[in-house]
């Protein structure tokens, strides 16, 4: 955390993004206090784990990697999900195990009835949290959620102090509905609006947070313990560097230069291949490479290239060619 403000600045778990490799990338760059996985579904562990079989992809690099290290895991069932953090905090002794009550993809919310569909019952995610805080003690467990289903029926405060009551040690909001999805400004003053109504635990405010200047006015103007930062730390990996500079008072480092960027782009690719074939971490660069495009010059015609592209040496030299 910073030094000067014990502001805190978390990394966001984002499924397809935030593997072993990007998270490798942060940590270069530094700042951030708590990197997270991707988000891990209990229940296709626990079935893995019955037949023996490898750990889910999610998962890879999490014995040897650095701490302090978050897993979030999703699920609706107490015993799945506290089978999984107790393998969390015991075997793969992790630094915090987080709980996903925001995620509105249809696959999770509506399929599974799990995410942000639970957002209506804050009693039963009270119950998550108790019994997964139970098995996992004494690992930390935190829960991320939203504001809830619709903006009329925002209940985010009974669901923040459900959890708080159940043993949490933290509590992550992003300001947006489940239904809203990723449209439109996350509500700030919503989140804000949760703060009083904690007894202890820290609020961690998520949402809209792309630039050094869009969080220096959250953390300035709203009663957050923290800061997270998902797609903006995608486009810019380096942002977490630069918001703690800024907290303490230091001179902020520039914009990485074009060279900076190819380089970081090959250093990305390698760091995937250490997990993944070829196939597969070209697919996952592709998407990358395309935020570090945003707002440059015949970026779109880059982007069409790049992701079509399924040749590595070609991939690498549309890079050097773009980047230069």
């Amino acid at each position: 955390m910073s030094k000067s403000t014990g502001t805190l600045l978390y990394s966001a778990p984002m499924a397809g993004y935030t593997n072993y490799a990007y998270r490798e990338l942060l940590r270069i760059f530094g700042g951030v206090d708590l990197i997270t996985t991707e988000m891990v579904s209990a229940r296709s562990f626990v079935e893995l784990d019955k037949r023996g079989s490898e750990l889910p992809s999610r998962l890879w690099g999490i014995r040897e990697e650095p701490r302090p290290l978050a897993v979030q895991i999703w699920d609706n069932n107490s015993d799945t999900l506290s089978l999984l953090a107790q393998r969390l905090a015991f075997e793969f002794k992790v630094s915090v195990i987080d709980l996903n009550f925001g995620c509105p993809a249809k696959q999770i919310a509506n399929r599974s009835a799990s995410g942000a569909f639970l957002l209506r019952f804050p009693d039963r995610i009270g119950d998550l949290v108790q019994k997964v805080t139970a098995a996992a003690k004494p690992v930390p467990v935190t829960a991320k959620i939203r504001l809830g289903q619709t903006l009329d029926t925002i209940n985010a405060i009974d669901v923040a102090q459900s959890i708080e009551n159940a043993g949490a040690s933290g509590l992550t909001v992003h300001g947006r509905t489940a239904t809203e999805m990723y449209r439109g400004n996350a509500h700030w003053d919503e989140i804000a609006a949760i703060k009083p109504k904690l007894k202890s635990i820290p609020l961690i405010g998520n949402g809209d947070i792309r630039t050094v200047e869009d969080a220096l006015f959250r953390i300035k103007n709203y009663p957050v313990d923290g800061i997270m930062i998902g797609r903006g730390s995608i486009e810019r990996p380096w942002i977490f560097k630069q918001i703690a500079q800024a907290l303490r008072g230091e001179p902020v480092d520039p914009e990485p230069t074009t060279a900076e960027l190819r380089n970081l782009i090959v250093k990305h690719f390698n760091l995937l291949k250490q997990q993944f074939n070829e196939h597969t971490a070209l697919f996952l660069i592709r998407k990358t490479v395309c935020q570090y495009t945003i707002n440059r010059p015949c970026a779109k015609r880059f982007r069409n290239e790049i992701c079509s592209v399924k040749e590595p040496t070609l991939f690498l030299r549309l890079i050097e060619d773009f980047f230069h």
